[in-house]
């Protein structure tokens, strides 16, 4: 079994997205079946994927909660699969501290919450596991959130919202340097909304933590470009080379080549690496 690899926070790298569900906005029911998850996976580690970000309960808008059971089932076949055969950091998208667990337990090396470890025992569990966790801003629940989000000021109350998380892992057991945020574009956020976090994204950098990015295929694209889903790519490319080029250290995305040669691009004019 190949060793967890360890991403390199300081040029930016891309996290690839590999839903197991079959609801998900974008890939719903494409990645099911275990050995079409599996070849996606290698195709995008192929492409330049350096994490390969599982997920088993879809948080689009509107979507239903799944059991833990449920979740299980679809991510810990995948996740050990992954392991077992492709040399890369694999991070499991969960809330749940039971799917947390058994997803280290068969390799995973690093947590991607969208509630920030806010559910009942994530702080806990995510301490004693030892990897890297990134926390999410969301405003609501994947139920509710896009139904009519509101904010005085979005980059400051986003902000204050990770500093409050950064302190609470921090208190729990979880170093520093474990620790990873995302601002959560699209969750509670309408296009203004994700717009201004944009502008502003190198506050979020100068927070001292690595700054995860996830605008790939987003609504916000789909509103402001008048494209549809499978017609975002060019779009999804654009905002990750805006980020990146803000500070951004991991670009979440589901068209890892293309992403990939944007980020190199962004490294050479920048010299990051060098």
């Amino acid at each position: 079994m190949p060793s967890k690899a360890s991403p390199d926070f300081f040029v930016a790298q891309v996290m690839g997205i590999l839903n197991v569900t079959p609801d998900s906005f974008s890939d719903g029911g494409l990645h099911l079946p275990f050995d079409s998850a599996l070849k996606h996976a290698e195709r995008m580690v192929d492409e330049g994927a350096a994490i390969i970000d599982v997920g088993g309960e879809s948080t689009r808008p509107g979507a239903r909660e799944v059991s833990e059971a449920e979740e299980l089932d679809r991510v810990i076949p995948v996740i050990e699969g992954i392991c077992r055969r492709i040399p890369v950091l694999v991070s499991v998208d969960t809330c749940k501290p039971a799917v947390m667990r058994e997803a280290v337990a068969h390799g995973a090396g690093m947590i991607n919450d969208v509630f920030a470890l806010r559910k009942e025992g994530a702080l806990e569990t995510a301490a004693r596991l030892g990897v890297p966790v990134c926390l999410m801003h969301m405003q609501g629940t994947p139920r509710d959130m896009q139904h009519a989000p509101s904010y005085g000021d979005v980059v400051a109350e986003v902000k204050a919202f990770l500093v409050e998380r950064i302190a609470a892992a921090v208190d729990s057991g979880i170093p520093w340097e474990r620790i990873i945020i995302d601002p959560g574009f699209g969750f509670g956020k309408n296009v203004q909304h994700n717009l201004s976090l944009i502008r502003e994204l190198r506050q979020f950098v100068d927070l001292g933590c690595p700054v995860l990015v996830g605008l790939s295929r987003k609504s916000m694209l789909g509103a402001i470009l008048g494209r549809e889903l499978d017609q975002r790519v060019h779009g999804s490319v654009a905002a990750a080379t805006l980020a990146a080029w803000a500070g951004a250290r991991i670009i979440r995305a589901h068209d890892v080549a293309a992403t990939v040669d944007a980020l190199r691009f962004v490294q050479a004019v920048r010299g990051d690496g060098q």
